[in-house]
């Protein structure tokens, strides 16, 4: 079985750390690489950070156009890989091969949006603030800048960050997600084939130890993080404790709100796509469905036989739309979140638990689950599930659900689903929530907009993607001038 190895200063090395956790296919259990996991894996993210350090001396010199360059040559390659990159993340993270070559899609839009940098970067520049004085304010690099990645788009996030950060004339450590690492090891590869110098971009493995010699290291000037709102919430602390610049993407539990004037049989398409997608395994999904004025229950019925149709298995197979959860902890937790809404009284009204694949009976597989009353005071209906797990629930009015809606301590989405202008207009302006969607399932900005989160969605003030990107990984700098004349004549 293979032993995966840190990617540090231009060269593949194995890690100082002996101990090992095995990457596991959550469709059939087999074991596909075995991860250094450790406490020597922090002596690794030493070692990178100083060839990291070293690297970045010359690096920020390098004119941001040519910076770029190579960013051109690795979209050229990941278009070239993504099928064999998206059978990776199918076999790794369990996602369908349709949704693996949409994440690419996306981590390559972030690549093109970089490519930008030269212009993203450029001064302000204003003459004469003052008789005779200019001013302007450029950005620099910051140095050494790292990301923790998650399980859930092993090919996605990590290129909300990395083209960036490089651009800008920063260094790169990576620390991919222990579950899902062999997809960054394949994107690494291709790293390697594009001319960048030695230590400007790094990869290590690891868990806990690895991260907080990340947020510890004095060198180490940023770090980019999503996942749970609980590691999140550590990370801005103890890295901003450390002097860092943090951006720490949280959890959510997002509603999409259907009012009476909306396409039924749309909508209903869309949010089964955006509650199932991926198995719920996203900070996009919805969770919370709000219904207004449904008295006869059109919108649940059509909801259901929407989910109904959903066809669960290995994401490999033709035709399959739903894959596994990451692994079995993730789908006993599942479990019993849904046993918790049983309890507080919610009907189950499609049960997904114990859905067997035929040929992967061992797969962590959960088909599409719809919860029906449960209490609005339920817990449940404030806590992330992160699996194919949706809650219905009719309120008397738009008022009444941009109310609940702001109630919650999550932040990330909120979307709504009308025919009407004003209410809609109403819904953006006035929900707590920093991606919004109007008739759209999942608001997934494009990479030049930012990946907005509000409340105990996100920690930080700059968030992944565009200009936000740039300026995360960017300090300023203002140069105020005076030339006086006499000064001139001396020449």
């Amino acid at each position: 079985m293979e032993l995966l190895k840190n990617y540090i200063d231009g060269s593949w090395t194995s890690s100082i750390e002996e101990n090992t956790k095995e990457v596991i296919n959550p469709a059939n259990q087999q074991i596909l690489a075995r991860v250094p996991f450790g406490k020597g894996t922090s002596k690794d993210l030493e070692k990178a950070v100083l060839a990291a350090q070293v690297a970045f001396h010359d690096w920020k010199n390098v004119p941001v156009m040519q910076r770029v360059q190579p960013l051109y040559k690795l979209k050229t390659l990941l278009e070239e890989n993504t099928d064999q990159i998206a059978r990776i993340i199918t076999m790794e993270c369990g996602k369908t091969f349709a949704e693996s070559k949409g994440e690419l899609q996306r981590a390559i839009e972030n690549i093109e949006t970089a490519c930008s940098t030269p212009t993203l970067i450029q001064s302000e520049f204003s003459e004469n603030v003052a008789r005779g004085v200019d001013e302007f304010m450029i950005r620099q690099p910051l140095g050494v800048c790292c990301c923790i990645s998650p399980f859930n788009f092993p090919g996605m996030i990590p290129f909300w960050f990395l083209p960036y950060a490089i651009a800008c004339g920063n260094t790169f450590i990576l620390k991919p997600s222990e579950k899902v690492p062999l997809t960054m090891m394949k994107c690494f590869e291709l790293l390697d084939q594009i001319g960048l110098p030695k230590g400007v971009v790094n990869l290590v493995h690891g868990g806990k130890e690895t991260v907080d010699a990340m947020l510890e290291h004095p060198l180490v000037k940023a770090i980019s993080f999503v996942g749970s709102t609980e590691v999140a919430r550590y990370i801005y602390q103890k890295g901003s404790a450390y002097g860092k610049r943090v951006q720490a993407q949280g959890g959510a539990k997002n509603p999409i709100l259907i009012l009476p004037d909306a396409d039924l049989d749309l909508s209903s398409k869309i949010i089964a796509d955006s509650v199932f997608g991926c198995a719920g395994q996203r900070c996009l999904a919805a969770s919370n469905i709000i219904t207004v004025g449904d008295e006869n229950g059109l919108v649940k019925d059509s909801i259901y036989h929407a989910s109904l149709t959903k066809k669960t298995g290995y994401g490999l197979d033709e035709g399959i739309e739903m894959g596994p959860v990451i692994s079995k902890e993730s789908k006993s937790r599942i479990e019993q979140l849904i046993q918790i809404g049983e309890r507080d009284g919610a009907k189950v009204i499609l049960d997904g638990r114990n859905h067997k694949v035929p040929g992967f009976e061992n797969g962590n597989f959960l088909a599409p689950t719809i919860l029906e009353d449960l209490p609005i005071k339920s817990e449940l209906m404030k806590t992330e599930i992160f699996g194919p797990v949706l809650t219905l629930l009719t309120l008397k009015s738009l008022d009444d659900a941009i109310e609940f809606i702001n109630s919650n301590h999550y932040g990330n989405m909120a979307c709504i689903f009308t025919s009407s202008g004003a209410s809609a207009r109403k819904f953006r302006n006035e929900v707590n929530s920093g991606n919004v969607g109007i008739n759209i399932g999942v608001a997934a900005p494009m990479a030049q907009f930012p990946f907005s989160g509000w409340n105990n969605s996100f920690f930080g003030d700059l968030h992944a993607q565009g200009r936000h990107g740039i300026e995360f990984y960017t300090q300023t700098k203002v140069v105020i001038e005076r030339w006086p004349k006499e000064w001139s004549r001396k020449f």
